[in-house]
This record gives structure tokens, sequence and C-alpha cells, in this order.
């Protein structure tokens, strides 16, 4: 009998477990479909392809067209199912460790507690996050006249600087999406939560409204918590050579002061709203669904 309730709980476990990986790898989809030209703005802004967003919009629809606002967007497609649903499934075993820690249901989570839970969801991310940002930086960049495929691009990066150059900003990659995650999560909670009683009460029905909302507004306040340290990555991962964090922080305020930790920044709230809300939704409904089935 024991053995049977054992077997239960550990197959109800990995259904959770699969349902998390399932739906936040569903949201992150979601999400780079409707954010990919707001992030490559923001990307381009950050390595100096331009000064203002409208100019970057101009010149990037000059060279390409319509399809140059989704250049580089094969590799976050492709790394964007196991980097959400990696993001999502640590975000739910946070949560389980941090109410075993504190003897407390998830439900009852103080903010302090949910952005707990929402930091160590960065943590298993990073392996994921880094090396297909750092390719997704470099197509960004490229000229039309020099542009590569996945295949080409990666396979210059490990040309130039070997299978570790791959792997270019991992640090600031942590120190962007742990602080970040916690914000992300926190915020989400709070918001949805708040609207949630206003719209459907005690119903325990999804509310279209109060998740885009929160989700929108979780991007958001990621995006102004962690943006220069952003702005940090994407320069070192654009770079051919090699550049510790120190070096491009003493580079940017030499030459641009305060606010070149700000380029981009525009394009990255514009995209962060409609984004994040599609990821979050894209996430609440595909568990529902998975629940129903």
């Amino acid at each position: 009998m024991a053995d049977e309730v054992d077997s239960v709980l550990a197959d109800s476990v990995l259904l959770e477990n699969v349902k998390s990986f399932a739906a936040g790898g569903f949201g992150g989809i979601c999400s780079v479909l409707t954010g990919h030209p707001f992030d490559l703005m923001k990307v381009r802004m950050q390595t100096n392809f331009a000064s203002s967003t409208v100019s970057c919009v101009k010149k990037t629809f000059a060279q390409d067209g319509l399809r140059g606002f989704y250049r580089g967007v094969i590799p976050p497609l492709i790394g964007v199912t196991p980097m959400f649903a990696v993001s999502f499934w640590g975000y739910d075993l946070g949560k389980k460790l941090v109410s075993y820690a504190y003897d407390t249901d998830p439900s009852k989570f103080s903010i302090a507690q949910i952005s707990m839970a929402g930091f160590f969801s960065a943590i298993p991310t990073t392996a994921i996050a880094a090396p297909f940002e750092r390719v997704k930086v470099v197509m960004q960049i490229q000229d039309a006249k020099s542009q590569k495929s996945l295949i080409g691009t990666v396979s210059q990066i490990l040309k130039e600087g070997g299978l570790r150059s791959l792997f270019k900003g991992s640090l600031a990659t942590v120190l962007r999406d742990g602080p970040g995650s916690a914000l992300y999560f926190a915020t989400y909670e709070y918001v949805k939560g708040e609207l949630t009683k206003r719209t459907t009460g005690d119903s325990g029905e999804l509310s279209l409204l109060a998740i885009s909302t929160a989700g929108g507004l979780a991007g958001v306040s990621m995006w102004l918590g962690v943006f220069p340290v952003d702005t940090i990555k994407s320069q070192q991962q654009s770079s051919s050579v090699s550049k510790s964090m120190a070096q491009v922080i003493k580079e940017i305020l030499k030459t641009k002061g305060i606010k070149g930790f700000f380029p981009g920044v525009g394009p990255a709230l514009l995209r962060s709203f409609p984004a994040n809300a599609a990821t979050f939704v894209g996430v609440e409904f595909a568990k529902d669904f998975m629940n129903k089935l």
C-alpha cells in the first residue's frame, strides 16, 4: 500500500513538472514572436548601430525591409522553449523550496518569498540563455553584406574564440537574470492577485485582463531594474575580443557617462509589456488547458 502511495505521489510530482516545463516553453514562444522586433532595436542601439529608436527603425527597414525586424529570431525561438520552460519550472521548484523552508503555502507567500523563488528560477536557465543570447546578439548587429545564417554565426564564434567564446557574458547574464527574475515574478504575482480580486473575485476563473496586465507590468519592472547590466552583457557579447564587465563599465563611463548604460531602453520597455503579457497569457492558459485534460 505504501509503495502504491509513493508511486502515485511520484507520478503527480512528475506531471506537475512536465506541465510547468511545457507551459513555460509555450509562453516563451509567444513572447519571442511578439517582442523580437523591439529586442532587435534594443540590441542595435546598445551596440551603437543607431542613436535613436526612430533612426534605428528607419535604418533597419532601409537595409532589410520588414523581414529585417526578425533578424536573429531563430536562436531565441530555438533556445526560448527550453529557456522559458526551465525558467518557469525553476520558479515552481523555487516555490516548493521556499514553501518547505518557511512552512508556508505558496498562495500565502510574502513579496520577499516570491522574490526568492523568482531569483532561484534564473540559476538553471543561465546555461541555456547565455550561449543563445550570444548568438542572437552577434546576428542582430551584422550588416546586410556580412549577414550569416545561424549555423554560420555559431561557426564564426567558435572559430574566433572557441567554445568558451560561446558563453561570453555568462556572469552578466546571471547578474541580470537573478534580480530581474525576482522583480519579474514578484510583480506578476502581486498585480495578478490584486486585479483578479477586482475582476473575478474568488471564483477561481482566469482573468485575461489580470494576467496580461500583470505580465506586462512584470516585464517593465524587470527591465527598469536590470537594464544597465543588460547593456554591459550586450557589449560583451557583441565584442570580437574578450572584455570583462569592469572593462566594459569603464569604457561606457569614459565615453558616454551614466546615460551610456541606457541606450535602447525605449524599445526594451515598449517590447516588455506586450511580450511579457503574451508570455504569461501563454503560460497560464497552457496550464489551464493541461489541467482540464
